[in-house]
């Protein structure tokens, strides 16, 4: 097939060689790339052309979507969520679970493999990623879920890759209170809802209009001060943590403790109790109570959120943490007291996905921590940070991975740098 042959809805036969970043994989056709979805490493496939999206460069690759599977992989099983299944027209598969189809060893297999080429490209070569650890629960794991409800009130997820609702009878990576909650749900308005299991069992609900964010976006302000969300207490490392119902905690019920236990261990024998510590990007204090069991007395958590601030502040109330409400990068350019003495110290990163960036990056290293750990959730922005960091003089010397989204591209990983 030729450039000027190929459309939207076109099939292709395609070799898939690897897996890419992002849930895909690779096949080429007459020397262009083709990202293709619902595949295997090894397999031979049957795709359709996906449209391109907005603002994809078409002349350097292709996106599509597998139909059929002409020559199976081994490790290829039935979905774990059949209505993902590759049997189901492309647009009715509810997105979410893109590794669904592969046994779950073979899984972790190829989410190290993404570990590896994210650090040989862009971290500077020469590092080992760590095998992808298990979490012990690889079904019905995930503790929150959102759910969308378009104009015509269908409620479900969003289909793979897409905004269009795809209603279904189960949602199996979900706790089972979750799923019956999501069964019940009916005459909702447009918008989305999320539904969230805290460690008490009880699933609380919270309702986004799209209503509201019309009126926020017209009026170019918030609107009408909404009701303070509710209020829910999640347990990890023998501690209890108060948040407010949407805001952040791992969804994996096993998550928090695992990266809590995962920082420490890379922490062992590097915090020196004179030295002050910082937890960045902070969130409730999780990484700060951790800081505090291994040792460290003076502790400043900064997170942008004042809500998860506050809370922070009464979760670590029995500690030496000073919770502070801003930005990380603006954090860091000021005259606060608990930047000084960071040399000697430990200093905790937990960035959103896109990574810390290079200013976060410069900023931390020029304060010389004794020890820096990094937590990351994207493969690639941790080894652009990686490589930032080893410009400056910090070398990882250990790394850990966990598979805390099983059937999903998702993959947590944390790293230990010093001088």
């Amino acid at each position: 097939m030729s450039d000027s042959d190929a459309s939207e809805g076109a099939l292709l036969d395609l070799d898939v060689t690897a897996i890419a970043h992002g849930g895909v994989f690779i096949a080429r056709h007459e020397g262009r790339v083709v990202f293709v979805s619902d595949a295997i490493p090894g397999e031979r496939v049957r795709a359709r052309l996906a449209a391109p999206a907005d603002g994809a460069d078409t002349r350097s690759f292709w996106r599509a979507e597998t139909v059929e599977v002409l020559d199976a992989s081994p490790h290829r099983r039935p979905h774990v969520w059949p209505e993902a299944d590759v049997t189901r027209a492309p647009e009715q598969r509810p997105g979410g679970a893109d590794l669904g189809h592969i046994e779950i060893g073979h899984q972790r297999v190829l989410k190290r493999r993404v570990l590896q080429e994210a650090l040989d490209r862009f971290a500077g070569g020469g590092l080992e990623a760590a095998e992808v650890e298990a979490t012990g629960v690889d079904e019905n794991w995930r503790t929150r879920v959102t759910l969308h409800v378009d104009d015509a009130g269908r409620i479900g997820p969003f289909a793979a890759r897409s905004h269009r609702v795809v209603p279904v009878a189960e949602h199996v990576l979900a706790r089972p209170a979750i799923d019956a909650a999501a069964r019940r749900l009916g005459g909702l308005p447009e918008g989305r809802i999320e539904l969230i299991e805290p460690a008490d069992g009880e699933v609380r609900q919270v309702l986004r209009p799209e209503s509201e964010r019309q009126a926020r976006g017209r009026s170019g302000r918030r609107g009408p001060r909404r009701a303070a969300p509710q209020t829910i207490v999640e347990r990890a490392a023998g501690r209890s943590f108060s948040l407010d119902a949407d805001g952040f905690w791992q969804i994996h019920p096993a998550a928090a403790g695992l990266l809590d236990g995962a920082v420490a261990d890379l922490l062992e024998g590097a915090v020196d109790a004179e030295a002050a510590h910082l937890d960045l990007y902070g969130g409730v204090g999780l990484f700060s109570a951790t800081l505090a069991r291994a040792g460290a007395r003076r502790i400043t958590t900064v997170e942008s959120s004042p809500r998860a601030t506050r809370h922070a502040a009464a979760n670590l109330s029995d500690l030496d943490v000073r919770a502070v409400t801003a930005r990380v990068d603006r954090f860091l350019k000021a005259d606060d007291p608990g930047l000084r003495d960071v040399a000697g110290g430990a200093v905790v990163l937990d960035p959103p996905r896109s990574g810390a960036g290079r200013a976060v990056v410069e900023d931390v290293a020029a304060l010389d921590p004794a020890a820096i750990v990094y937590v990351a959730c994207d493969p690639v922005a941790l080894a652009r940070d990686l490589a930032t960091f080893r410009g400056l003089g910090f070398e990882p010397r250990r790394m850990r991975a966990f598979d805390l989204f099983p059937h999903s591209h998702h993959l947590e990983t944390v790293a230990l740098l010093t001088r």
